[in-house]
């Protein structure tokens, strides 16, 4: 029998899901019904669905109409793809209006949030899944394999450099509502969940102590004269001579399906997608370091800079019988509906093994298709398809995603107090 969905949030995010379920899950998923604060978003979503999907549209219901729509549509599941303070708000009512719920990361943003999730999963005997998709990256997948088989024995420190270019990650957080910390928690929250997810699955442990610090160093507009070429303010590109000569501002007009999801949408929320990096506003750093001890008694030195020439990661991973070094470069292109360039294109992904005894040698990851280094089709269908059976059980429950938004949480609160943060003191995440 199909299971039904709803989704909130028709925003950028939202098509990867919604587009999946009409187009290869129609054997198994029904879409029935869209909700967002924003009725043009919820018409353009419509839009998408007959144009580029061919399908019929479906109901549409204002945020405010949120219990109607369960009560209406009376869905299976409901996803999750709202701005990231709301996320515990549609998690918990389609919880306790009998449903399941899919999120997008993170599950939400502070501990208090976390709490009444975990909550309301106690209280209402529902599930929450959350789409760790880098989990299901090949060559994320073969370092949790050669982990787990002892190639280099027992991991005993991990180094993790994380960078964020000025077009995609970098940048475009701090055009958009990422950019204030009451919205997304802020990068070790929003992004780095991936990461921290990442390393609790490569080494299957668990955070115990954390400790941060960092700032905002590069953008915001006490940093903009520092920054070259950038002498004229401005809040947003639309509209603005100056954005033109900036290298960091977007254009939404030039690109159709920004200008029909956040251009044309404005005027009924207030929203401003393009707003300028080197404006007042912005609460989020974009320079961060973590050091995390980990329960296995494993370390971890994390660093984050949103604002580095390429985009990627470098990692590596110290054992008892050796290191893995591993080096991934990702192709750069607009978040939320911008299209992949070509331009500057560096794509690369090496996983190299030191042994302690030994000659170096690379390991081979064989490349799949699709968005994540092929690792997107492999989570859409552990989702809404028929799963595979998987020996790394990379798909992540809300205990996954519970544990690797703590490590943020206790991050955030480290910055603010200058103190390392018990992690176990934050949450109490009622394993059963």
């Amino acid at each position: 029998m199909k299971k039904k969905y709803v989704l909130i949030g028709t925003g950028g995010r939202a098509e990867f899901y919604y587009g999946a379920i009409v187009s290869d899950f129609q054997e198994t998923c029904e879409l029935v019904a869209f909700s967002d604060i924003n009725q043009i978003r919820l018409d353009y979503a419509n839009k998408l669905l007959q144009d580029k999907y061919g399908v019929a549209a479906i109901n549409t219901y204002t945020a405010d109409r949120f219990d109607e729509m369960i009560e209406t549509e009376k869905p299976d599941i409901v996803i999750v793809t709202s701005v990231d303070r709301t996320h515990h708000r549609y998690i918990i009512r389609a919880m306790e209006l009998g449903c399941d719920v899919i999120t997008e990361k993170p599950m939400t943003i502070d501990a208090e949030k976390t709490q009444a999730i975990i909550d309301a999963i106690e209280r209402t005997g529902q599930s929450v899944r959350v789409t760790f998709n880098y989990r299901y990256a090949p060559h994320n997948t073969k370092i949790r394999e050669l982990i787990r088989d002892g190639v280099i024995g027992q991991v005993n420190s991990v180094h993790f450099e994380w960078a964020l270019d000025t077009q995609h990650g970098g940048a475009d957080y701090f055009r958009r509502w990422h950019r204030d910390k009451r919205n997304s928690g802020g990068l070790l929250v929003h992004k780095s969940t991936h990461h921290f997810d990442l390393v609790n699955f490569w080494l299957d442990t668990e955070p115990d102590v954390v400790y941060a610090t960092g700032g905002l160093r590069f953008y915001g507009r006490e940093n903009a004269e520092e920054r070259g070429g950038v002498t004229d303010f401005y809040e947003r590109a639309y509209g603005s001579d100056y954005a033109k000569e900036d290298p960091f501002a977007i254009d939404l007009e030039a690109n159709d399906h920004l200008k029909s999801l956040y251009l044309d949408a404005e005027k009924e929320d207030g929203y401003h997608r393009d707003q300028s990096v080197f404006s007042d506003g912005i609460s989020i750093e974009d320079t961060l370091g973590v050091n995390v001890t980990y329960k296995n008694k494993a370390i971890l030195t994390y660093s984050l800079n949103a604002y580095l020439p390429w985009e990627g990661f470098q990692i590596a991973f110290n054992g008892t019988k050796g290191r893995i070094e591993v080096q991934v470069r990702e192709q750069s292109y607009i978040n939320s509906g911008g299209e992949k360039s070509d331009e500057g294109k560096l794509d690369e992904k090496t996983i190299r093994v030191l042994p302690m005894f030994g000659e170096p040698y690379e390991v081979e990851v064989e490349a799949k298709e699709g968005g994540h280094g092929g690792g997107d089709p492999d989570l859409l269908n552990d989702l809404f398809g028929v799963p595979a059976e998987d020996e790394f059980k990379r798909a992540a429950s809300h205990i996954d995603g519970a544990v690797s938004i703590l490590t943020g949480i206790a991050g955030n609160k480290s910055l603010a107090t200058g103190q390392a943060v018990k992690v176990d003191e934050l949450v109490d995440l009622k394993r059963k």
